[in-house]
């Protein structure tokens, strides 16, 4: 076997690329338990909000975050990795069947307990989608810390799209079930695929031996919460979430009229939705696996970071000056494969030069409870403009500042010491 020959076979069948490609199935099967729930969490949604619902219910998810961060961080302080995704996933897996024990006790008659069960489960499966994706990113960030490792982000990625493409399917596959059984069927699919992840994750801990996954974090329930108060290269990663999850919010209230207006027909607009993941989905595939590694190799994360307040600038006069369907598909698209894409695996790799106690902690709370606030905090944005009747596709032209503010936001946070090399 000669030297290129051997090179190749350690890329594609090595350590490195097991663990890659572990890493891979261990996001698939994570997102393939969320996206078998997020279909029913939207329908239930439509079912439960009500005039004047969704800010409550964003309001309800928001100081959920908060308070249930400090008792992850105390239970992370007092385990390993080990311990923290058993503890987590396990409790998850606990909540879907009591959530299958207690719809399945709901009659037709009981209208009322359904209401406010669609409204409960969508304060919830927010808080779901969030910590088990959160959690899986912890494992991640320490097992990928060298510069070459890196690199691989995008395959790892690349695995998530695969299960989000399946998880939709098998909720599709089951939305017949859905008159007869309710939410049944969706709890068992979901709790199937995140207990095959929990054991793969205890797997890939074990085999491959890194200790900031098998030692204890230490530290104590408020870390987080001190932390992105008290260092500055925290403070301003957690205020670029803030911005990218409030700016994506903008332009997706902003769409909402435009696809009003191009049908009052629901199937229709259902197809349009439809559309979009059609296009964003194989799309955001192929780039995850051709043009992330590139990327990130060859301009580093400081150009993914600023060029994204670039975008939502460039996205915002579209919606400003040009509305229409066509534009509103086309800023879906662009703005969601630059999320997952590139901008998701550079923040990633950001995380990883953070110390041990902030990589399990305060990533979690910036993943969780900042874009959370950054959803919230788009809403009342949204808010505040329909309530001095300026138009909602006008706001985006007002957001535009904000988008500029982001870019300088990006910037500064690739001039730490500990960014500037990436």
């Amino acid at each position: 076997m000669n030297l290129k020959t051997k090179y190749l076979y350690t890329y594609f069948f090595g350590i490195k690329t097991n663990k890659t490609f572990l890493s891979s199935l261990l996001f698939y099967l994570v997102l393939s338990s969320w996206y078998v729930l997020r279909p029913l969490r939207n329908e239930l949604a439509v079912e439960s909000y009500g005039e004047g619902m969704l800010i409550p219910l964003l309001i309800s998810t928001t100081l959920v975050m908060i308070l249930v961060n400090p008792i992850y961080s105390w239970v992370a302080s007092r385990g390993n990795y080990i311990k923290i995704i058993f503890y987590t996933y396990s409790f998850f897996i606990f909540n879907l069947i009591i959530l299958y024990l207690f719809s399945s006790s709901l009659s037709e008659s009981m209208v009322f307990e359904k209401l406010w069960l669609g409204r409960i489960f969508y304060v919830w499966s927010n808080i779901y989608s969030f910590f088990t994706v959160s959690i899986f990113w912890v494992l991640i960030i320490n097992l990928f810390r060298d510069s070459s490792s890196r690199k691989y982000y995008g395959f790892i990625l690349a695995g998530g799209s695969i299960g989000a493409m399946l998880g939709s399917q098998t909720s599709s596959l089951l939305s017949n079930s859905f008159t007869e059984t309710g939410i049944a069927l969706f709890l068992v699919a979901a709790s199937l695929f995140l207990i095959l992840a929990l054991v793969l994750a205890t797997y890939i801990v074990k085999i491959f031996s890194v200790e900031a996954l098998s030692s204890k974090v230490g530290g104590g329930s408020i870390d987080s919460i001190k932390n992105i108060l008290t260092k500055d290269e925290i403070r301003k990663i957690g205020a670029y979430s803030w911005f990218f999850t409030f700016l994506m919010t903008v332009q997706w209230i902003a769409a909402i009229p435009i696809i009003e207006n191009y049908s009052s027909l629901s199937p229709e607009r259902i197809r349009l939705f439809a559309l979009i993941e059609q296009i964003v989905s194989p799309l955001t595939l192929i780039v995850q696996l051709t043009l992330t590694y590139f990327v990130i190799s060859r301009f580093g994360i400081k150009f993914i970071l600023i060029a994204y307040g670039a975008l939502f600038t460039f996205v915002f006069i579209l919606y400003g000056f040009f509305p229409s369907v066509a534009v509103v598909v086309f800023c879906q698209t662009i703005l969601r494969v630059y999320e997952y894409g590139f901008n998701k695996p550079a923040r990633e790799i950001a995380y990883s030069q953070l110390d041990k106690r902030d990589r399990y902690k305060t990533t979690v709370f910036i993943d969780t409870f900042m874009t959370r606030f950054g959803d919230l905090s788009g809403s009342i944005f949204m808010g505040i403009g329909k309530s001095i009747f300026l138009t909602i596709t006008f706001m985006p032209i007002v957001a535009i500042p904000l988008a500029i503010l982001h870019t300088y936001l990006g910037l500064s946070i690739t001039k730490n010491k500990l960014f500037k090399d990436l």
